[in-house]
């Protein structure tokens, strides 16, 4: 009889413990088509279930800098601040528990703990690591496509257009790619009613770019200061492709150094091996 009521109650228990795993997956998820790559799209229910109580030991500073990254990674892969860090303790925690079942059986209780801690901190800092891998990425595609643009600009404004067609121009016109998105953006903004010097400082903050900040400072001072843009535009463009010059030749000035690596201890140690085989094979022979 109480052999019956106990394996009555482990299955009760399996069966709540299945239901509590599984609710968020059979609930689906009600902006799943945010969740970007395999596995956020597989973790995405339980990262969206954990996403409130995350809110909850969040403090403003954190949601702020966090909501500041996702922007200027301009997908919006994790949703909000919240879902960001419910991705993390979900990686962290499966990535741990799995390390624990895994070492369990060879390292003691300490060395296991210690590892399955390792393995959960290495994969709760993923999600982070590929959100600034995604801003840097986006920065350089930036970086390469604005001088193109400023050309574009000051192509439009000298032919007779105002900064506000030009642009429109560019975005149009222009190669596609994550600055013709921001100024999509921007100019949504200037048509929703937002002045068009915050509307191009927001586009500088989402881009965060040097070459951004001057060329949107150098707008608004021309503006504030009646001066004719065609000028203006043109020295912005000339700075930007000279810059984008030298950027490339100190890219290229560094290659050779970061060959050496690469030389010293993987192509050399081949060589070396390939020449001295035989004249250690034939000195051999001649010791025989």
């Amino acid at each position: 009889m109480w052999f019956g009521i106990s394996v009555a109650m482990a299955a009760c228990s399996l069966a709540l413990w299945c239901w509590w795993i599984g609710a968020p997956w059979l609930r689906g998820s009600q902006s799943a088509d945010v969740a970007r790559g395999w596995l956020l799209k597989l973790l995405w229910p339980w990262v969206e279930a954990l996403a409130p109580v995350c809110g909850k030991f969040m403090s403003w500073h954190l949601r702020r800098s966090l909501e500041r990254l996702l922007v200027r990674a301009g997908e919006q892969a994790y949703g909000t601040p919240q879902h960001l860090c419910a991705f993390q303790c979900v990686a962290a925690g499966l990535a741990g528990g799995a390390a624990f079942f895994a070492v369990t059986k060879v390292f003691d209780g300490l060395a296991a703990i210690s590892i399955s801690a390792l393995a959960a901190g290495c994969a709760g800092a993923l999600p982070m690591l590929r959100l600034r891998e995604a801003i840097k990425l986006r920065k350089l595609a930036i970086s390469r496509a604005f001088p193109f643009m400023l050309d574009m600009v000051t192509l439009c404004v000298e032919a007779g257009l105002n900064l506000h067609g030009a642009l429109q121009q560019a975005a149009a016109n222009g190669p596609p790619g994550p600055l013709s998105d921001e100024l999509q953006h921007m100019l949504a903004d200037i048509r929703a009613g937002a002045p068009r010097k915050e509307a191009m400082s927001s586009w500088a903050e989402r881009c965060d770019l040097p070459a951004m900040h001057h060329f949107v400072a150098a707008v608004a001072q021309a503006d504030q200061f009646g001066m004719s843009l065609g000028p203006v535009l043109r020295a912005q463009a000339d700075q930007r492709r000279n810059e984008r010059f030298l950027r490339a030749e100190k890219l290229a000035q560094e290659a050779p150094v970061k060959m050496m690596f690469p030389l010293i201890f993987c192509i050399f140690p081949c060589t070396f091996l390939i020449i001295a085989f035989p004249i250690a094979a034939k000195f051999l022979d001649l010791l025989e």
